[in-house]
């Protein structure tokens, strides 16, 4: 854990943004003191939900990508922090952990062209990303906790899956709402191929993609997913332009093939319309979609992780990046904590 930096009540303080008469979320959730015995602190705290943040792009930079990603959790915690604290937004069952520090790692590659040599490079340092990602994951969910994993690239969907998946002692699924399907060949580490790794490394079992893009899917890609029976997707196509196939019948077709065991939620904001990152696309879901699909799958049982990456905002939109990611990090545990009030 030495990567580790916990988010304390000094930070706290210089994001909070008190006012006379409200109640903000900043002012409710759980702060750790120390790192001493992460573990212990987290089973014997009475919160479900441990965030924290991924501020990388090195994952991005080794598929070739564009940079930003590191950017969206500050961006987050500008806005989640002074949200309202009510009977909806369940501050108190939130701890904010901190953020894993990759800035000596991102310095590596800074002004660095995409030579190969340098794209070899900055897939070695994801490597080592994993690693970190992986034992975070496995700490928090063997404490029997969900992580809500934020920023960075897709990348950390391995770390993400292969932590998760040994909590649990055995392969987990996943569904991911993406325009990409992350499942490009095991070249060395990076973005695009996070979960083509944990899949054949036996982490991943069940995998689905919600809303690949056809333009910017190889035909080798689709080859491959049509050849497995565990991995199984539709297309945005489908569902918002020809509409050969209904949203709301589509996510009950995803949720059968990953929800019945636990499963990743995987949220790329490339698949959403207009949002700054590496992959920003005039074409997407609405964030009405985006929020639908989270809340969808955030009420099912066996939901183990919220992850929410490739966001990359600027100076000039870190404020509707931080709405945004915001809306999905509650609407996930305003639909999972449904689930225990029903109990």
């Amino acid at each position: 854990m030495n990567k580790l930096v916990l988010f304390n009540i000094n930070d706290l303080d210089t994001f909070l943004k008190k006012r006379p008469n409200e109640s903000k979320f900043g002012e409710h959730i759980k702060l750790l003191s120390d790192t001493t015995n992460i573990y212990e602190s987290l089973t014997t705290l009475d919160v479900e939900y441990v965030i924290f943040g991924l501020p990388e792009d090195i994952g991005v930079f080794a598929n070739y990508g564009n940079r930003g990603t590191a950017k969206a959790w500050n961006a987050t915690l500008k806005v989640l922090l002074n949200i309202q604290s009510n009977s909806h937004t369940k501050a108190s069952k939130v701890l904010i952990l901190g953020h894993l520090d990759f800035s000596k790692e991102m310095e590596k590659i800074d002004h660095l062209d995409t030579s190969d040599k340098n794209i070899a490079k900055a897939r070695k340092l994801t490597e080592k990303i994993d690693r970190h990602v992986t034992d975070l994951v496995h700490l928090i969910v063997s404490a029997g906790k969900k992580p809500i994993v934020i920023g960075g690239g897709h990348n950390n969907a391995y770390g993400n899956i292969k932590g998760t998946s040994l909590a649990y002692k055995k392969p987990i699924n996943v569904v991911n709402f993406d325009a990409h399907s992350d499942f490009r060949k095991e070249e060395g580490r990076h973005s695009g191929n996070g979960f083509s790794y944990a899949y054949a490394e036996g982490f991943l079992k069940n995998y689905f993609i919600f809303g690949l893009h056809e333009n910017y899917t190889s035909e080798l890609i689709f080859k491959t997913l049509d050849k497995f029976k565990a991995l199984k997707y539709n297309t945005f196509e489908a569902l918002t332009v020809r509409k050969d196939k209904k949203f709301k019948s589509e996510l009950e077709r995803a949720a059968k093939h990953v929800a019945e065991k636990p499963f990743g939620v995987e949220v790329d904001c490339d698949a959403i319309k207009f949002i700054p990152s590496s992959a920003i696309t005039p074409s997407g879901f609405s964030v009405k979609k985006a929020r639908a699909f989270v809340t969808y799958f955030g009420n099912q049982n066996k939901a183990a992780y919220l992850h929410i990456c490739e966001a990359a905002p600027t100076p000039e939109t870190e404020v509707i990046v931080g709405k945004l990611i915001t809306y999905l990090i509650t609407d996930f545990i305003r639909a999972n904590q449904s689930i225990y009030e029903t109990k």
